[in-house]
């Protein structure tokens, strides 16, 4: 009959025609390198500029070391933090059926509906001196506002839905078949987490693990709201380059910038390692089938 069989159609209308896919491709190759290559390159260029000294010394200033250490700190305690959340969120979620379930998804995507400067801002209104909480705690001689733990609560509240929105589908995939299996044979709950949910979901895990830090080394909005740009106390990284660059200490600034670019290009090497291990035991687990 010369009718083409459903499969060949499928074929033909993902190969052909070829001129189509060349252009589409290289219209994504040089959008990608206009707007996210050549800036890139630029960073490091402008940071070498004035040569590889000035650029060290941008590091070993002392308000620049200050900033590397807070940055480092704060997303030590927020990444734990969100990855200790997003488990127990996505385990609810994905594993559970309770009322309130549709409200928690929705308080989970928040941080991404909410603009980063007025969460920061609502946590001045709740800890500031003038704020909801303020008096109670300046009479008790606590500081969040204008400190390290306003800092970490803002970072916190941006980075809150990496990890959780990762694993939700995950799990969601998955089933709950395995933990019943593991209930039925008498494992308790937190043993059935730890033996079979947790294996599982370990890739997922390190994926948004990777995403949240990243964020969280390169959040600016909210962060600047809550720190009060105190130089070598509350500036993180991002900050300490927009004080740089301000100052018109261009070198400098594009040195800092150089090593959150790094920080991100670790994140996607990071990332792209995670996803490589997933494929191969996806394909692993085909071949086994």
């Amino acid at each position: 009959t010369g009718r083409m069989r459903p499969s060949q159609a499928s074929r033909r209308a993902v190969t052909d025609p070829a001129p189509v896919r060349w252009l589409l491709t290289g219209v994504a190759l040089l959008f990608a390198a206009l707007v996210l290559f050549l800036p890139l390159l630029l960073v490091f260029a402008c940071a070498l500029q004035r040569g590889i000294g000035v650029a060290l010394a941008a590091f070993t200033d002392p308000d620049a070391v200050a900033a590397i250490r807070l940055t480092l700190l704060t997303a030590a305690i927020a990444v734990p933090l969100n990855a200790a959340f997003g488990l127990a969120a996505a385990w609810a979620v994905a594993k559970f059926t309770f009322r309130g379930k549709q409200l928690l998804i929705t308080l989970i995507d928040l941080p991404f509906a909410v603009s980063p400067v007025i969460a920061g801002m609502i946590f001045v209104t709740l800890f500031g001196a003038r704020g909801i909480l303020g008096p109670w705690l300046m009479a008790r001689d606590i500081r969040i506002i204008f400190a390290v733990p306003g800092i970490v609560l803002a970072t916190v509240f941006v980075t809150l839905p990496f990890v959780a929105r990762e694993l939700i589908p995950l799990m969601q995939a998955q089933g709950t078949d395995e933990e019943e299996c593991a209930v039925t044979l008498g494992a308790g709950g937190w043993q059935t987490f730890r033996r079979v949910t947790l294996p599982n979901i370990t890739w997922g895990l390190l994926y948004g693990v990777v995403l949240c830090n990243a964020r969280a080394m390169g959040e600016f909005g909210a962060v600047s709201v809550v720190s009060g740009h105190i130089r070598g106390v509350t500036n993180t990284l991002p900050l300490h380059i927009e004080i740089l660059y301000n100052d018109y200490q261009f070198a400098a600034s594009f040195a800092v910038a150089s090593l959150l670019a790094l920080l991100a290009m670790a994140t996607l090497v990071a990332k792209a390692a995670v996803e490589w291990n997933q494929r191969r035991r996806l394909s692993a687990a085909a071949v086994k089938e």
